[in-house]
């Protein structure tokens, strides 16, 4: 009786997933036609899965414009500088103006286009010697900085043909001239300014731009100092600024003896 038994339960396991598979492969029923004058219910069709909009990739942050703070410039970051022949600039800002130690602001006028190492430079520069020079030796405190030319996609010195010129890298800044909070500007190649301001001037850019032109360098810069920070090998440097003294007074020539100062021997006005 026992065999029997099992040879059932054994039959019944044999059976069982047979016939999961075989009702597994009966196809449903079709759904009926409607009947005449019979209506349906209308399933509206499903919508799409609404996908979730990709997030804008987290454009990548320098080193430099971590560090350019707003405590130290008004730089915001701009589009990269582009152009022809090489011209341009990845990581570039807009100099506005700098912050000195006491927060007093100095605008850079007009704002200058540069790369953010460039803009590094300078601020750096105005705050730690330009402003403590300025307010020594001229006894007013610095308030302006007269942007000459900074970002410019062109040759040396303008000169049509020769090789790109640092400001077409956005690497260079010229300077003309300084204002003081009296309201007065002075011209850094003004053979009139203050000597020991322009000679302590030349010696801090000069310590801190690998290139610094102005008066005496090639006929270019007569009438401001370029500064830049171009890579030379073996840290080569120019400075080529002469802080030439003011021009000396020249004596108007004496009237000959006998004759009147303002008349000559034909009774004309002398010019």
């Amino acid at each position: 009786m026992g065999r029997v038994l099992k040879a059932c339960l054994v039959a019944a396991l044999i059976v069982v997933p047979e016939v999961a598979l075989a009702a597994q492969a009966i196809p449903l029923p079709r759904p009926r036609p409607a009947a005449a004058g019979e209506r349906l219910p209308i399933v509206p069709p499903q919508a799409p899965a609404a996908q979730s909009p990709a997030e804008p990739e987290e454009e990548e942050v320098s080193a430099c414009r971590i560090r350019l703070t707003a405590d130290l410039a008004v730089a915001p970051s701009i589009d990269p500088l582009t152009g022809p022949g090489g011209c341009g600039a990845p990581d570039a800002v807009r100099l506005e103006a700098v912050i000195l130690k006491d927060s007093t602001r100095v605008p850079v006028s007009p704002p200058a286009q540069m790369r953010c190492a460039m803009a590094e430079a300078v601020v750096s520069w105005v705050r730690d010697e330009l402003a403590p020079i300025t307010a020594r030796e001229m006894g007013s405190p610095l308030r302006g900085i007269d942007n000459f030319d900074s970002y410019s996609c062109r040759g040396r010195n303008r000169i049509a043909g020769a090789r790109l010129s640092e400001h077409g890298r956005a690497n260079a800044l010229d300077i003309r001239s300084v204002k003081l909070a009296n309201g007065k500007s002075y011209e850094l190649t003004d053979r009139e300014v203050s000597r020991p301001f322009r000679d302590a001037l030349r010696v801090s850019v000069c310590g801190r731009f690998t290139t610094v032109l102005g008066p005496g360098s090639d006929g270019y810069h007569e009438n401001h100092v370029h500064i830049d920070l171009m890579e030379r090998r073996n840290g080569y440097r120019i400075c080529q600024w002469d802080v030439k003294d003011a021009s000396p007074d020249i004596p108007l020539p004496r009237s000959r003896p006998g004759m009147d100062a303002e008349e000559t021997d034909d009774g004309q006005h002398a010019p």
